[in-house]
């Protein structure tokens, strides 16, 4: 039976007819997809005045974790800037750390932010808490430096895309239960936080071509949890089964209506709001997955991004510090 499904975005609709989709994921196709790097960063990095600076941690069992910190290399600010730590996207199972650097980038530009970007191991390689432990040694890490950093403690912001969201979402859970590091708020776009895979909104993108479908999404998550029953998933890996979202601080979430997300992430704010917490929602009409990191050159896209921006400088600043232009 064919299950219904809201319309793209007339402007998307056009864009995504020039990229490859694709039905499924296996170990084959992974192994191809790989082999094709991200966005080089320096063509990213290439009009900015940035200083970058490359950074090994060891992780829990020692293995190295790569952090790249970008910094504004000009800035009239004497005080400590804020801090975006950055997860990418990729299913867990692909990507790197430059991958769509180019949105927590645009706050670096307008905010003065301070951007490090972890380089977490990838599944099947690395199974269940593996991924989301590499990315809370490398927080700790810039909380440890911060003052070298130039970074106010006060102001870390945990981000990302996609899988990098639903890590963040861990990292957060993560960092409330163990009671540090604090974490000023949560950017959760597109997050992958449901191993389970079973919304109405999973059934309605499998079964036909996307930029990221049910069974692609039921590969990676196969991947992440390997031999882990449904009971042992903890809630670090999939941030859906938490019994208790409080504590948590201020999130944002986005998604768009014509994904396999939308309804795992439009319940993760809602179970925020019912524990009494602060989470702001948009749920981008005909946005299909990851729209404003592929098609940043679209309406919707840049609407997308600078609602993102614009909640950021009003959680980080003050009226009377707010960077100029925003």
């Amino acid at each position: 039976m064919t299950t219904a499904r809201p319309a793209l975005d007339p402007e998307l609709r056009a864009l995504l007819t020039g990229m490859p989709l694709m039905s499924r994921l296996d170990p084959e196709v992974l192994a191809h997809l790989r082999q094709y790097p991200s966005t080089p960063v320096e063509s990213v990095l290439a009009h900015r005045q940035v200083d970058r600076r490359e950074i090994t941690v060891p992780a829990a069992d020692d293995v190295p974790i790569r952090l790249s910190v970008f910094r504004p290399a000009h800035t009239d600010r004497t005080a400590p800037a804020p801090c975006v730590y950055w997860m990418h996207g990729g299913g867990m199972v692909m990507g790197d750390r430059f991958s769509q650097i180019d949105i927590p980038l645009e706050w670096l530009d307008e905010l003065g932010a301070v951007v490090v970007s972890v380089e977490y191991r990838l599944a099947p390689e690395a199974t269940g808490t593996t991924l989301v432990d590499d990315c809370y040694r490398g927080l700790l890490w810039v909380v440890e430096h911060a003052a070298e950093l130039g970074v106010d403690p006060a102001r870390i912001i945990v981000a990302g895309v996609s899988a990098g969201g639903g890590l963040a979402a861990g990292l957060t859970l993560m960092a409330r239960d163990l009671g540090t590091p604090a974490i000023a708020a949560q950017v959760l776009i597109c997050p992958m936080l449901d191993h389970r895979n079973t919304s109405t909104s999973s059934r309605q993108y499998s079964g036909v071509p996307g930029v990221w479908t049910g069974e692609m999404n039921a590969f990676a998550w196969q991947a992440v949890l390997g031999d882990l029953r449904d009971d042992e998933v903890p809630a670090y890996v999939s941030p859906a089964l938490a019994d208790d979202l409080s504590g948590l601080p201020a999130t944002y979430v986005d998604t768009g209506s014509a994904e396999v997300f939308r309804d795992e992430d439009t319940d993760y704010a809602t179970r925020i709001w019912a524990a009494g917490g602060h989470a702001e929602l948009h749920v981008w009409a005909g946005g299909f997955h990851g729209f404003d990191a592929l098609c940043p050159q679209a309406r919707i896209s840049a609407t997308a991004r600078r609602t993102r921006t614009d909640w950021l400088a009003r959680l980080l600043f003050t009226t009377s510090d707010t960077p100029e232009g925003v």
